[in-house]
């Protein structure tokens, strides 16, 4: 079978998407869950999950977060690096981690903002990214 095929429901799988979306779905939810189980483990605040899947093609999701100190903020950052790395979903690429005001981790599918909480006021990507009515939805609620 073609794996760009539409396959009929088999495994589970829901019908009507090509058997390399579903997996690459499955891949993304697998990383999201590691993004956010890592926050969690190292004592991120204020864990906030918008999903961009749709409505733009930078990732499928967007995790803001925020650190008590700069020292902080560069610690969970490369601990999710590491673990991302460890799990089997490639380099993440890494910015912002000299000054570690505002860490960007781009894991591909998912992206991951770490801020001080004054600069993640600053900015307040969340009320940027929310779309229509839908507003962003803190982690453990999703």
């Amino acid at each position: 079978m073609n794996h760009a095929q539409t396959s009929p429901v088999s495994a589970g799988m829901p019908k009507g998407r090509p058997i390399s979306d579903q997996a690459a779905t499955s891949d993304n939810d697998k990383l999201h869950a590691l993004v956010l189980r890592s926050l969690e483990d190292d004592q991120a605040q204020d864990v906030v999950s918008i999903e961009l899947d749709g409505k733009s093609s930078i990732a499928d999701h967007m995790v803001i977060a925020s650190g008590r100190s700069t020292r902080q903020v560069a610690a969970i950052a490369q601990k999710l690096a590491e673990r991302i790395k460890q799990e089997g979903f490639g380099t993440a690429r890494i910015e912002g981690l000299p000054a570690a005001d505002w860490v960007l981790i781009d894991a591909g599918d998912v992206v991951v903002h770490l801020f001080r909480p004054e600069v993640r006021s600053f900015y307040n990507l969340e009320r940027m990214w929310a779309f229509g009515d839908a507003p962003p939805v803190a982690a453990g609620q999703a």
